[in-house]
């Protein structure tokens, strides 16, 4: 029997995306465990529902650090303690350096809430409302040293209602977020992905 592959997972907050791993996790079927919980911040929600769920937490807050490297080189070690098969940033809001896309490449992974490359940066659906587009929706992809700019594993498409604010367009875009990166992640820990240029393809190719 083939052993669960192991999720890292970086938070910055309430936790939502985490809570949703976790419950996919329980069921053997998924194919994947959360090993570790790290964040860059102290008493957030979402380490609760780490230690709740009795996962291994970390924290490492860039301000205890003389250099932003160090910071980096802390977060990359405590990562790797856990061997883990993907890394995933789940709303962790720091920008990880060299040494830890070096370490992980091909295995770490962020969800962004708009569909890229439009609107990238911290206000995705704001942008996306400004704007006047029709279709916003949620990006996965690998990390890369760009801002959301990696090779695109997953996109779902949100319509923008006519009666839309930024907040309730903004909670719609979390809720199908949510699912695509359960979904996504599921189908990489048990088929496998490939990356050919910028392009994804998830679950084997037959021979």
């Amino acid at each position: 029997m083939t052993s669960p592959a192991r999720l890292a997972v970086l938070i910055s907050g309430s936790g939502t995306n985490l809570q949703a791993l976790l419950e996919a996790c329980a069921d053997p079927a998924y194919g994947a465990t959360v090993v570790a919980v790290g964040a860059d911040r102290e008493n957030i929600a979402g380490l609760d529902i780490a230690a709740a769920a009795g996962v291994p937490t970390f924290v490492h807050r860039v301000k205890d650090y003389a250099a932003r490297a160090d910071w980096d080189a802390a977060v990359t070690a405590s990562v790797a303690s856990f061997e883990p098969d993907l890394v995933i940033s789940a709303g962790f809001l720091k920008i990880l350096g060299e040494g830890f896309l070096s370490r992980f490449d091909g295995r770490y992974i962020n969800t962004h809430n708009s569909l890229l490359p439009s609107f990238a940066g911290m206000h995705g659906p704001g942008d996306a409302f400004e704007a006047g587009v029709k279709l916003a929706g949620a990006t996965l992809f690998f990390c890369d040293a760009g801002v959301d700019t990696g090779p695109i594993i997953a996109q779902v498409a949100v319509p923008v209602l006519d009666d839309d604010t930024v907040e309730t367009l903004t909670e719609r875009i979390k809720v199908a977020e949510r699912r695509q990166l359960v979904d996504s992640v599921g189908v990489m820990v048990r088929d496998g992905w490939t990356v050919t240029g910028r392009k994804v393809t998830l679950g084997r190719k037959s021979a």
